[in-house]
Parts: C-alpha cells; structure tokens; sequence
C-alpha cells in the first residue's frame, strides 16, 4: 500500500508541477500568473475527450488539436484580460484572469454537461507489477512526461536564440525592447506554453479522474499552491514542491484517509510558507536556472 501510494503520489504530484509550471513561466516573464490555470486543465480534458471519445479521432491527432486550441486560450486570455490592465500598471488582470476561468468553465458546463465522464483509452488502464504491487500506467507516464519539459525547457534556455530572448526578457524587459526583442510577443508566448502545459496535464490526467466542467478549480489551487511553496521564480523549486506535495497528499491519505488531505495539505502549506514566506527553493530575486 505504502509503495502504491508513493508511486500515486508522485503521479499527482508530477501533474501538478506541470500546472505550476504555468504559473512559473508567466511569473518570470512578465511578472503576472494566469489564474485560469485550471480552467485551461479543464480544458485539454473535455477537449481530449470530445474528439477522442465522442467523435473518433486518434489519439494523436486529438492531442495535437487539444494542445493547439489550448495554445490560443493562452494567447486570448493574455491579449483580453492580462495585457489591457498590466500595461497601465493595474492590478485587475487578477481578477480579470479568475472571471475568465469561471466563464469559460460555466460555457463548458452548459455545452459539455455536468455529468462527469470517464475518459477510457485502450492500454491506457492498463496495470503494471513494480515492487509487487499493481500500479496504472498513466502515473508511471507522468513523472516521464514531466522531466522531459523541464529537461527541455533547460534545454532551450540555454542553447536556443528563443531561450537567449527569454533571458533578455527575464532579466530587463526595457533593455531587451531596446535591442529590438517584441517583449509583448513573449510574453504572449509564455501564456500560450502555459496554457499547453496544463492542456498536457489535462491530457494526462483525465484517464484517472472523471472529466467534467468543474475539475480545473481544485487542481489549480493546489497548482498554484505549489508554485508558491517552491518559489515561483525557481522552475526547480516548482517542479520539487509539486512532486512533495503529490507525495505527502497521498500518505495522508493511505495513513489519515481523504477527508483530512486537503485540510492538512494545505495546512503544512502555510505552515512551510510562515517558515519561509518566498517558498523552500525561491529567493527575493528572480532565479535563473
């Protein structure tokens, strides 16, 4: 039971960085998160399911059509509700961002339905042996999935001509605008791999859980909390304190039982958080990794 919950926990806990992951890019580049986070989770699911399920279409050409359309809901929520009020030093893309995820879940819940639906794909529940227990596929897949974008991530910042005008970006937006680098098409690029990256989660996540309109707002609270806990400014501080907090949640649960997960989540959370207010990895200034 122990090794099963480990493993379960480092599942979730891989989803989860990959939604704080989200929060990180945004941060670093323009100082702003998106918290429709989960709402664009949310999105990938339905989205994989809708043309998966309902209408037949392979899975790749599924996940490919999902991710894209997830890349312009990053793109739309950056232009309409983001770069209106942070280009005039408001504070209301906070507030612009949740509304937008709320309105988006309520159009979902009114087109797809309330009824949650299990997204069921041939060899996906499949269930492997390790250590003598039965483990599902999928949550071996995703720690995998997750170490690929962060090593490609790395990857890009230092060997790319996009990771060097992502740096520029990060470290002097003024400056960078001065060498002839369109600062606001970054930043719309971080919101759009943002928005994919919980599109993948969504993805990766639905054949676990059952999809429906409202599985987003849970999931991005504790994405978010995470981003805070590790230090959003650190891509490895959120990508470990995703991995910790899917690890603790699930031994509570072994040990305390569902009820109490969420409460003592997020209670060691705030505790963390009082010990170190920039987070376990995080710094006053921004981490270059």
């Amino acid at each position: 039971m122990i090794t099963a919950s480990i493993i379960s926990g480092l599942g979730m806990g891989s989803m989860y960085a990959l939604l704080a992951l989200g929060f990180h890019i945004t941060f670093i580049v323009s100082q702003t998160v998106n918290f429709a986070q989960g709402s664009a989770m949310m999105v990938g699911s339905v989205l994989g399911y809708t043309f998966c399920i309902t209408l037949g279409i392979p899975w790749v050409v599924a996940a490919f059509l999902t991710l894209s359309l997830c890349a312009l809901y990053g793109l739309a929520i950056e232009r309409f509700l983001v770069r209106p009020f942070h280009s005039r030093g408001s504070e209301a893309w906070l507030l612009a961002t949740v509304a937008g995820g709320l309105l988006v879940d309520n159009l979902v819940m009114f087109t797809f339905g309330k009824e949650p639906r299990r997204f069921l794909l041939e060899g996906v529940d499949h269930r492997l042996e390790l250590f003598g227990t039965g483990i599902g596929l999928m949550q071996l897949i995703l720690p995998v999935v997750v170490a690929a974008i962060v090593l490609a991530l790395v990857l890009v910042r230092r060997f790319t001509r996009l990771g060097k005008v992502l740096d520029a970006t990060v470290q002097n937006p003024t400056a960078a605008r001065m060498m002839g680098i369109h600062v606001t098409r970054v930043v719309a690029l971080s919101f759009a791999v943002s928005t994919v990256f919980a599109g993948i989660a969504g993805l990766l996540i639905a054949p676990l859980v059952s999809v429906h309109s409202e599985m987003g707002m849970l999931f991005g609270l504790k994405a978010f909390a995470v981003a805070i806990l590790g230090g959003i400014s650190s891509l490895n501080g959120v990508v470990l304190a995703g991995l910790l907090f899917g690890l603790v949640e699930a031994l509570i649960i072994v040990y305390l039982g569902s009820t109490l997960s969420q409460i003592l989540t997020f209670s060691l959370v705030i505790a963390a958080l009082a010990l170190r207010p920039n987070g376990l990895f995080g710094s006053k200034k921004l981490v270059k990794v």
